[in-house]
């Protein structure tokens, strides 16, 4: 529809800009007809010369470099465009008085209009498209590096739990049968919930809290937990499986080899800002052992964070005093 609005205006163009008041004597009606029939057919030809440029010769040869073949190719259109113009003018006008110089130079101002017109026009429609793609193209990167980053944080977890399951099982202890069905609901949380985007804020805590749950299970009663999930409106919604790392890693460095270990949990949401806050207490040289079967941790956090939150995150870690602290704040929509 744009495109026949702009050549109903393009052709209107002379009959618009025609000066008013100008009647036409009837003994001129049958010349009128023809000099509309010879406009009429003239437009049609350049026309189909715009679409043969938008269709054919610029996508697959200009795009293709194929210069000296598409040059060539004008050069023979614009003779070819000329002669249509003689031939049309001898058909529906006085062909005595034909103005060969003139007709040469008006076609050809209109043939490098409808030819830089429809290049143009050709070339930013494939710029749009090219464009389009890659957008495609980066969001579809970033879905499956997302994915991946996601399915990182897992197999660290997973491990440490199975490994307390099989302690519990060796025991013959109570608190297996409860801790199975906490894993169980974990492993559902994992497999079947984080599938979206996005999952409530009040399934992610939930996670957390059974998470916490297990790990208490191993930890020596010398290791102080406080956790806060009191100040938190759960009906907001963050990116699964982003908080655990944190978590994780607390209990990775803050319950072995520290002084009176203790791990601060404080989880609220104020005025649609996520702030988020673990603190450990740690001893350096703890921070500088690295495990091979462990996950990537706070690079991997970071680059999620990065890439779903953008400006609209904080992450702050800092060591002081003894404690070695991680402040996540995240503004929720």
């Amino acid at each position: 529809m744009l495109q026949v609005v702009a050549w109903v205006l393009l052709f209107s163009l002379p009959f618009l800009l025609r000066p008013g008041g100008q009647q036409q004597s009837s003994d001129k009606s049958e010349h009128n007809s023809e000099v509309y029939t010879f406009y009429i057919i003239n437009n049609l030809f350049w026309v189909m010369y715009f679409y043969l440029n938008f269709i054919v010769l610029v996508p697959r040869i200009f795009n293709r470099k194929q210069f000296a073949a598409f040059a060539s190719i004008q050069v023979a259109l614009f003779i070819i465009y000329v002669g249509i113009g003689w031939m049309n003018n001898s058909l529906f006008r006085d062909p005595g008085h034909f103005n060969w110089r003139g007709h040469i130079l008006f076609t050809f101002f209109i043939f490098l209009f409808m030819l830089a017109t429809s290049t143009a026009v050709r070339m930013g429609l494939d710029w749009i498209k090219a464009e389009k793609l890659a957008d495609e193209k980066i969001n579809e990167n970033l879905k499956t590096e997302l994915s991946l980053l996601r399915s990182q944080v897992s197999p660290h977890f997973m491990f440490n739990v199975l490994n307390n399951m099989v302690a519990l099982a060796r025991k013959k202890s109570d608190l297996l049968e409860p801790s199975l069905i906490k894993l169980s609901s974990l492993m559902r949380y994992m497999l079947y919930d984080v599938d979206g985007e996005k999952v409530s804020l009040e399934k992610e805590i939930d996670y957390l809290a059974s998470f916490i749950d297990l790990q208490k299970q191993r930890m020596s009663k010398n290791v102080r937990i406080h956790t806060d999930f009191s100040r938190v409106d759960r009906n907001y919604e963050i990116e699964p499986m982003l908080l655990i790392p944190f978590v994780e890693n607390a209990f990775k460095h803050g319950a072995v080899m520290v002084e009176n270990p203790e791990i601060s949990i404080d989880l609220a949401v104020k005025s649609h800002v996520l702030l988020f806050v673990v603190k450990i207490r740690f001893v350096e040289d703890s921070f500088e052992i690295k495990d091979k079967t462990s996950g990537i941790g706070l690079t991997n956090v970071k680059r999620r964070l990065n890439l779903l939150y953008g400006k609209n995150h904080e992450l702050i870690v800092d060591k002081q005093d003894g404690w070695f602290s991680v402040s996540l704040h995240i503004i929720l929509s």
